[in-house]
């Protein structure tokens, strides 16, 4: 899953086999996956913050954005810092309760069960995912990105 940047990385990304300079250090994968990481939680914060200038013409269509969001903060938290599955589930639902509390206060949006339920089903489907592309690499013999 490193990989994700090919084999062929340009010269100022650092793949382990050269000397680090600076800004190797700087460019490296896990600081792009944080700088991800960032923007992402910068906007996913906007956005669940925000007044809704938009008609939701599918009921209950905020869930799928809360389990997408988590999902791919799940993904970008494992990227950027391989935490142990444990303590990404609980700082994701500590960031989910964060939410809903600033949204019960809000007079334009509402706090809710069912979001922070969506939250944490994008988090164990990041898992579930996960654990099935390390599965199918293991049982196919392939050598993984990891």
């Amino acid at each position: 899953m490193d990989d994700i940047l090919g084999d062929n990385l340009p010269p100022f990304f650092y793949d382990g086999t050269n000397n680090k300079t600076s800004i190797d250090i700087v460019i490296s994968r896990r600081n792009i996956f944080k700088l991800a990481l960032a923007i992402a939680l910068i906007v996913i914060s906007y956005l669940v913050f925000s007044r809704p200038n938009y008609p939701q013409l599918i009921p209950h269509m905020d869930k799928v954005g809360h389990l997408g969001s988590f999902f791919c903060l799940s993904y970008l938290t494992h990227l950027a810092f391989k935490p142990r599955w444990q303590y990404l589930a609980l700082t994701l639902a500590g960031y989910a309760v964060f939410i809903e509390l600033v949204q019960s206060t809000l007079p334009y949006r509402s706090a809710s069960v069912g979001d922070f339920i969506a939250d944490m089903a994008g988090v164990m489907l990041f898992y579930l995912s996960h654990w099935s592309y390390l599965r199918y690499f293991r049982a196919a013999k392939l050598p993984e990105s990891e």
